[in-house]
């Protein structure tokens, strides 16, 4: 049986490299939950992972048993954003944080499967935020990416690159949300060896 690995299958997406770049993101299925606080210090947000990818694993097996094919889960990716976005800047206000953490599906995981899953997850581990999962598409279209290595608090330097330079030469402004994808895992990934996406949703100015 292949196995599908969306690092692999959609490197240019998963695979960003030291300098930024154009992508076109297509429609892609993510399991999701949405949250808010410090990543550094919110149980919620612990208890997310938690759910998401005790659901992911779930519906990976359902997709071998059912459907006859098989995935590499994929990374943790998060969307960002505040009501002040100072939140981010000035007073790095953690506890303001707006997030929402998915999980990448392969496309031939369906609304039916994901429900199958979740139910699969909740009855063997229950995990605490299973009430906040869903699935969902969405079509991020043109962004910019970079592949950031290091702290996560140090993001800002190449975040402004992105804003600053790159966009203003091109003639783009953000739209959407700041987006993250986490290719490391920071439980067993030294700080400067952490390995980060930086994507931004973006549009030509008028």
């Amino acid at each position: 049986m292949d196995n599908y690995d969306v690092k692999k299958d959609l490197r240019h997406l998963y695979g960003a490299k030291g300098r930024i770049e154009r992508v076109d993101v297509p429609t892609l299925g993510f399991v999701t939950a949405d949250g808010e606080g410090s990543p550094n210090t919110s149980r919620l947000y612990t208890d997310v992972v938690e759910a998401l990818y005790t659901t992911a694993y779930a519906v990976r097996a359902l997709a071998v048993e059912e459907v006859g094919r098989k995935h590499t889960v994929g990374p943790l990716e998060g969307l960002w954003w505040a009501d002040d976005l100072g939140a981010f800047t000035a007073s790095r206000d953690e506890d303001a944080w707006k997030w929402r953490l998915m999980i990448v599906q392969p496309d031939w995981i369906t609304e039916e499967l994901f429900r199958a899953g979740l139910e699969r997850a909740v009855a063997r581990k229950a995990p605490a935020a299973a009430d906040r999962v869903r699935f969902t598409r969405f079509e991020e279209g043109p962004c910019v990416q970079v592949l950031h290595v290091g702290p996560y608090d140090q993001e800002g330097p190449a975040i402004a690159r992105m804003h600053d330079e790159f966009m203003p030469a091109r003639h783009l402004k953000p739209r959407g949300l700041h987006h993250e994808i986490y290719l490391s895992d920071a439980r067993r990934t030294a700080p400067a060896r952490l390995r980060t996406i930086l994507r931004q949703p973006v549009e030509a100015v008028a």
